[in-house]
């Protein structure tokens, strides 16, 4: 599979630090108009809705902006109509390493249904994306490897959880009932209930 075949290549020799350091700063822009309404954009104001741009390679799709937000500091800024800046936020880190601990013992390892892939190998996912309103709490959090977290932004997979567990439910590309499903190699499901 795709997990084992990159996993071996992205994970920390024994001994090594997990904390690869400074992530990436994104400055997210939202265009003010005379209606007050606004339209989130990226990282620079693009021409297309649903895109944003980089400085240098122009633009780039919402479900590759909504990644890189998963492993950025974000910096939010209010643009007027004519691209003056209004408003400019502080950045906001994501995930802590307290809270990465907490998901570690809850999780895991990748909560995507079937994934084997261990913690350490694990990418701290927003279920609610942050730039969607969603809480930087570990209620609102998932371990998933790089291969899933990939997966999910690209083909919009939903997340909720269960009694705290992550539950998938896939898209109706993929599967038309959208049956929703859990991985149990990392917590197996619950005995069933003793009927009365």
């Amino acid at each position: 599979t795709t997990d084992t075949a990159t996993g071996p290549r992205t994970t920390p020799r024994p001994g090594t630090p997990t904390d690869t350091g400074a992530r990436a700063t994104s400055t997210t822009t939202n265009t003010s108009n005379a209606t007050g309404a606004g339209s989130e954009t990226g990282a620079y104001t693009s021409a297309r809705a649903g895109t944003g741009a980089f400085v240098f390679t122009g633009p780039v799709a919402a479900a590759t902006l909504r990644k890189i937000a998963c492993d950025a500091d974000i910096i939010p800024a209010l643009l007027g109509t004519n691209g003056e800046i209004l408003d400019l936020g502080r950045k906001t880190r994501l995930f802590t390493a307290a809270q990465r601990l907490a998901l570690t013992a809850r999780d895991q390892g990748c909560t995507f249904p079937n994934c084997t892939i261990p913690a350490p190998w694990c990418e701290a996912h927003h279920i609610t994306y942050w730039s969607h309103g969603g809480p930087t709490t570990t209620t609102n959090g998932a371990l998933l490897c790089t291969h899933h977290h990939h997966l999910i932004h690209k083909e919009q997979w939903t997340i909720t959880t269960t009694h705290g567990t992550p539950t998938f439910i896939p898209p109706p590309h993929i599967d038309p009932t959208q049956k929703p499903q859990q991985n149990h190699y990392f917590k197996p499901p619950p005995p069933p209930h003793p009927r009365e």
